[in-house]
């Protein structure tokens, strides 16, 4: 009898445990499926930041997010829509969110949320080599070529007068500097990233590239659903890759040069 309820016990231990390592594994699985993959959209027009390579999106704000991402424990599908049609699938959310090298400004916080800022950035102008064009005062009564709904355009609202004649918006800053090229603008005003590549890539082309202390530094973010849940994991992810060197590790990949992590933090 004591033998029988003996093996019976062992026979409660076993199931139990066998339970037990079930209920530890099925808690597992259900972690690990919480994580999805994200849909981040972006206008893959913006080289380095983000542009197409062989049929891939690749660039800067490409490697940075799928960094951060895995830091936050998801995985990300990348889809590149165009400049305008970012911001109409992130309201809509139809997408989780966007990294296209978009500014942090109220006028999108109203609409939108952002990350905390992960790139510092500021205006410059493109012109061909011997233009007059020195500064940004020199834009007057020239025409100037813009990417449509970008800080270059509302730079040049300011300077010029909102929709003033001599603005001449483009799809993206591949089309505004081809039109420079052509001779239908004196010059480009974009981020300063591109046009330094621009350039930089293109010496045959003979560009010079001018910086101006009328343009404010700005900061890009990541661009999310008003009211989204993910900005919070984000940020502490960013922060992560921000201190683990992570973060200029990518940023020397791309640019050379040190990035200047301090700033950042300065704005969070």
């Amino acid at each position: 009898m004591l033998s029988l309820m003996f093996v019976f016990a062992l026979f409660l231990t076993a199931c139990g445990s066998s339970s037990s390592q079930e209920s530890s594994g099925e808690a597992e699985t259900e972690e690990k499926e919480e994580k999805k993959t994200l849909r981040v959209v972006t206008d893959a027009a913006y080289a380095p930041m983000e542009y197409q390579d062989k049929g891939e999106v690749v660039g800067f704000d490409i490697d940075f997010v799928k960094a951060v991402a895995k830091e936050a424990g998801y995985e990300v599908k990348v889809d590149h829509v165009g400049w305008d049609p970012i911001f109409v699938e992130i309201e809509g959310e139809r997408a989780d969110l966007a990294v296209s090298s978009i500014t942090i400004n109220d006028e999108r916080k109203q609409t939108y949320d952002f990350s905390v800022p992960y790139f510092q950035s500021t205006n410059k102008i493109l012109t061909p080599e011997g233009s007059d064009i020195k500064s940004a005062e020199d834009l007057k009564g020239k025409k100037v070529a813009v990417q449509n709904g970008t800080t270059g355009q509302a730079a040049m609202d300011a300077l010029l007068g909102k929709n003033h004649k001599d603005i001449k918006k483009f799809e993206d800053n591949n089309l505004a500097i081809m039109e420079m090229e052509s001779g239908g603008a004196a010059a480009v005003v974009a981020d300063n990233v591109v046009v330094e590549e621009y350039a930089k890539n293109n010496p045959d082309k003979k560009l010079t590239v001018i910086e101006d202390a009328d343009f404010d530094s700005e900061f890009y973010g990541l661009l999310f659903p008003k009211g989204s849940d993910l900005p919070e994991e984000f940020n502490r992810a960013i922060n992560s890759i921000l201190d683990d060197g992570t973060y200029t590790e990518i940023y020397k990949k791309w640019f050379g040069t040190e990035p200047n992590i301090d700033i950042l933090k300065e704005q969070q």
